[in-house]
């Protein structure tokens, strides 16, 4: 008897333990099939008189379907990555494209939602609702429906060429950063913390190795170039991880992104000129707040104005620091982060390693829980028995003070071998309310942090309390959702230059004392996090802020210029554009054999093409968002309210900028991003 395909399993959950790669495809072309006959079934002759409940309402299931099946393979593509379920991805995610620009360009189907749009029927809607056909036919519109045929099919695709691309792009990524290792003798390892050590350590064991194994994974990366005393470690690890999927460094040319990054600059560029844009990044701003060109640059330059001339005092302080008191002579990219920890110890008395026994993991996810219920009245509850990907994940139901579910999320936070490195968060599961039946939203939350070793709880970083609190604060935006369709609840809708608001804005409450004594506890002795060493942290909160913030604008003009500027005729001009960038913001320039654009995921394979400016964009509204609390209380339960209503529960529903005036009851300051750097004049 032939098993069910259980990614069409009708479950609460993924059975992840169930899940092979030969379900994919099967799967796909289920829903897939489904999903083109309802379209036939709504745009045939004998389709009723388009409502939002007969057109509109079908669309958004068999979308949230469509979302189901995938979701957990894409998710186990980026966590627990195999040669069988990589050949089948692949072709998974083109065949998605296909189908997605397919509905896209059905001109009978755009006449559909246009005929509801122009009717009566439509200003009776909720805003909600309103805002889906309104999105709906703006996505028409991207998708080429009003391009004549053979435009339209080359647009189709360019689509197709694109998820192919991308997603070669990152799985190159993946296997550059797990093609190189390299032993670490013991003189080598002078310097390194216990901490460190002990990820050195892990590292070789899993490897099947004795010693010490240096990686490129993020954990060990850091901790070697920020306090090997080696230079020459520093300096090999440097290049390794700085030249990965590319033409240089120890694996030249082996999983090299560079003629993908020029595809996909074609590509995006043709399909631009296709729908009638200049560029590829005049389609990014299509739907974001920014709107126009001038205005993510004017935005840009005038933050880079404010930040260069700080960030050159502090290069110049670092090097006469590093000159004078490390012997190093000429400062170069992979002293940067050493010299900067030594500086700060002496300045401050105070180094990250001295936090890193106060923020044991299970402590730092306690007090995140917390946080969550004291602002925003929710509480997170560990659910056992649930099917994982990995025995390291957990589970936890999201319960309402009437001890309702009102959704859950998967936590997975180590560095582990064949999973994708970074943060993120991700949708398992949409929230769907159609009358009928009531779907509550599931998240993905996923980390890298060092898992535990030698008996030691996995020890974080305080840059890994705020990653943690900012994936999290993506996951509320999703989990705590009001609206009740896919299309345009939780993180769905929302301007990509605003999605990044609560996350941000997440991350302020990790640099607050009354957060952090409810969970900064040594994991040994109980102790809590001590004044005086509060106050270090806190006074080097805004330590070198000049030369971080000019670093993200390098990351955020590359990206911008490079899709703005974009001509056919020349090429894709990578290094070039990247050249010119530094000249005007970089006050450091890495050699000329760095390559950091070909391990650039975030532009090339994850979804911020043309919007890496977004971050920041977006840490305008967060730092203005956030003084609200410092003004009413950090955990005042009225403010929580208003923001949970008006930014958290509303989604894409409506603009941002509106939900930010609901809430603040003003526009945006956009010197609050200023003081939040300690960079205000």
């Amino acid at each position: 008897m032939t098993q069910p395909n259980p990614l069409l399993a009708d479950a609460e959950l993924p059975p992840f333990s169930a899940l092979r790669p030969d379900h994919v495809l099967p799967a796909l072309d289920a829903v897939i099939a489904g999903y083109r006959a309802a379209v036939d079934a709504l745009t045939g002759p004998d389709a009723p008189a388009p409502t939002f409940d007969t057109l509109m309402a079908p669309l958004e299931r068999h979308e949230e379907r469509l979302g189901r099946a995938f979701a957990p393979v894409s998710h186990l593509h980026g966590v627990r990555d195999t040669p069988e379920l990589r050949e089948v991805y692949g072709e998974a995610v083109e065949r998605i494209t296909e189908h997605g620009t397919e509905v896209g360009q059905n001109a009978a189907l755009y006449a559909a939602v246009e005929r509801l749009r122009a009717s009566a029927h439509f200003s009776d809607l909720d805003r909600a609702r309103q805002t889906l056909v309104d999105d709906s036919l703006r996505g028409f519109r991207l998708s080429g429906v009003a391009l004549p045929p053979a435009e339209r099919e080359r647009f189709k695709d360019i689509q197709t060429e694109l998820s192919k691309l991308e997603t070669e792009f990152e799985e190159a990524v993946l296997d550059a950063t797990d093609a190189w290792t390299r032993e670490v003798t013991t003189a080598e390892l002078a310097g390194l913390p216990q901490s460190a050590l002990a990820l050195l350590a892990q590292a070789a064991r899993d490897a099947g190795r004795e010693g010490h194994l240096a990686t490129l994974k993020g954990p060990v990366v850091q901790a070697i170039l920020g306090f090997a005393d080696d230079r020459a470690l520093r300096a090999e690890v440097y290049a390794a991880y700085n030249t990965r999927a590319s033409d240089q460094g120890p694996n030249a040319g082996k999983h090299d992104n560079t003629d993908r990054i020029g595809r996909l600059l074609s590509l995006r560029h043709e399909a631009a000129r296709l729908l009638g844009y200049a560029s590829h990044a005049h389609v990014s701003l299509a739907d974001k707040m920014a709107g126009k060109p001038e205005r993510v640059l004017g935005f840009l330059r005038d933050l880079a104005r404010r930040a260069k001339p700080v960030a050159e005092r502090e290069l110049a302080e670092l090097r006469e620091f590093a000159r004078a008191e490390l012997g190093i002579a000429d400062l170069q990219p992979w002293d940067v982060a050493y010299a900067s920890e030594k500086l700060r110890t002496q300045r401050y008395a105070f180094a990250e390693e001295d936090l890193k026994p106060y923020f044991p993991l299970p402590a730092v996810m306690a007090g995140l829980f917390g946080v969550a219920e004291r602002v925003f009245g929710v509480r997170l509850r560990e659910r056992h028995g649930v099917d994982t990907w990995h025995p390291d994940v957990h589970y936890f139901d999201v319960l309402d003070p009437d001890g309702s579910v009102r959704a859950g999320v998967y936590l997975d936070h180590y560095a582990r071998q064949g999973k994708r490195g970074g943060a993120w968060m991700d949708v398992c599961r949409a929230r769907l309310n159609d009358g009928e039946s009531r779907q509550p939203p599931v998240a993905f939350l996923t980390c890298n942090f060092a898992p535990p070793s030698d008996g030691r709880p996995s020890l974080l970083t305080h840059d890994d309390v705020l990653t943690l609190f900012h994936e999290f604060g993506h996951g509320l935006h999703h989990l705590l959702t009001e609206v009740d369709w896919p299309g345009v609840g939780g993180i769905s809708g929302v301007e990509w230059d605003a999605v990044e608001l609560p996350s941000q804005f997440m991350e302020n409450f990790g640099w607050q004392r009354q957060a952090l004594d409810s969970f900064a506890r040594h994991w040994q002795t109980g102790e809590a996090l001590p004044d005086d060493l509060f106050a270090k942290m806190t006074a080097a909160r805004h330590f070198h802020a000049g030369l971080f913030l000019v670093r993200q604008l390098e990351f955020a003009l590359f990206d911008f210029r490079l899709y703005l500027e974009h001509d056919p005729a020349r090429g894709a001009r990578t290094l070039e554009v990247l050249r010119e960038v530094r000249e005007e913001v970089a006050v450091l320039v890495p050699p000329d054999w760095q390559r950091f654009p070909h391990s650039f995921n975030h532009i090339f394979a994850g979804g911020y093409s043309a919007g890496y400016y977004s971050y920041l964009w977006a840490e305008v509204l967060s730092a203005d968002a956030f003084a609200a609390f410092e003004e009413a209380g950090v955990f005042d339960a009225a403010t929580g309210e208003r923001y949970r209503r008006e930014i958290l529960a509303v989604g894409g529903s409506r603009p941002a900028l509106e939900s930010f005036v609901a809430f603040r009851g003003r526009e945006p300051q956009p010197d609050a991003l200023l003081r939040s750097y300690g960079l205000a004049a």
